[in-house]
């Protein structure tokens, strides 16, 4: 059997294009939901030549969104794209700004695992009642279930990240962090 160090097999490389991909599919589904809102608005303007809105485009508007933001996060994570406050971190040491990254790394993971935890516990409760949108009678589940996908990549990208900052892996080849922390 090949000796092959920790890092290597912590394999966060799938991890990375996974985040990718479902940014991706994130900016694909606001796309998508900008295409509707348009023909939305447009069929309501041109009601007096029989067109009309889509129907429950607000909650396809609200679906769609959470959604994205689900797909998005864990990217933005990855590149570092999260807002900081630089005033005084700029001017710390290379060592507290480890720590500081460490630290928010770690207590960012607490909180995405809470959240994670939390849309099971919705998405389970919004199932055992069939509690439905009010127009389209969608099943406000499916909505949870997706977002859980995203929830549980995010997950996994906020783990990629902390073993990266305690040296148990590495941002893979090709994929460069634009944030402050590196």
């Amino acid at each position: 059997m090949p000796d092959f160090p920790l890092k290597e097999l912590m394999m966060i490389g799938w991890i990375y294009r996974i985040a990718n991909w479902t940014a991706l599919i994130g900016g694909l589904m606001l796309c998508a939901l900008t295409i509707m809102i348009v023909v939305s608005v447009t069929g309501r303007a041109l009601i007096g030549v029989g067109l009309g809105p889509v129907p429950g485009d607000f909650e396809l508007v609200e679906v769609g969104t959470a959604l994205a933001v689900f797909f998005f996060l864990p990217w933005c994570y990855l590149k570092g794209g999260h807002a900081t406050v630089d005033l005084l971190y700029m001017h710390l040491p290379n060592v507290a700004r480890r720590v500081i990254d460490t630290i928010s790394d770690v207590l960012m993971l607490a909180v995405w695992l809470m959240l994670s935890w939390k849309l099971w516990e919705g998405m389970v409760e919004k199932r055992e009642y069939m509690e439905t949108t009010f127009i389209l009678q969608m099943p406000i589940w499916w909505a949870y279930a997706v977002c859980m996908v995203g929830a549980a990549i995010g997950c996994l990208c906020y783990i990629a990240k902390t073993l990266t900052q305690f040296g148990i892996g590495s941002v893979p080849a090709g994929f460069t962090v634009d944030g402050a922390s590196h």
